[in-house]
């Protein structure tokens, strides 16, 4: 398994994963994200001005998993703040190490770009991703709240 940048090429095969986080997410159907939403996303993956990158898991030609982080300031570090927003892999490839591959694929590019913190949000009720969370990262406590606009 190998764990690299999204590529062009890649988009067909990402996909489908995309359409799998939504869904398991219940953006899907009737409350399912605009296209438009999608293609934007997908653009800012290649587009050098945007803090917005994705990695993606790759096996014998399959992709198993995705993940998209960004970067952004904070009042409490200087260096960049690194936020995982999305963590994918299919169902048949959970619990073979390939979330814990991405995450860890993140830290070092946060590494990298100068940050000291990645974090990342998750259900509650999301208890096979929790173990795994529990197991490479502190659990802060802290609880969200969300108002749209």
């Amino acid at each position: 398994m190998i764990i690299r940048a999204v590529e062009q090429d890649d988009h067909g095969r990402w996909l489908p994963l995309w359409d799998g986080y939504n869904a398991f997410y219940r953006r899907s159907g009737p409350t399912a994200l605009a296209p438009e939403i999608t293609r934007t996303t997908w653009a800012r993956f290649f587009d050098p001005a945007e803090p917005v990158h994705a990695l993606v898991a790759e096996q014998d030609g399959e992709l198993l998993g995705l993940v998209h982080y960004l970067f952004h300031r904070s009042t409490t570090l200087i260096g960049p703040n690194c936020y995982l927003q999305d963590l994918f892999t299919l169902p048949e490839a959970r619990g073979k190490g390939v979330g814990r591959a991405l995450i860890e694929a993140v830290c070092v590019r946060a590494r990298a770009a100068g940050g000291d913190r990645v974090y990342w949000l998750t259900e509650e009720t999301n208890t096979t991703a929790r173990r795994l969370y529990d197991s490479v990262a502190q659990d802060t406590g802290f609880v969200v709240y969300r108002r749209m606009l």
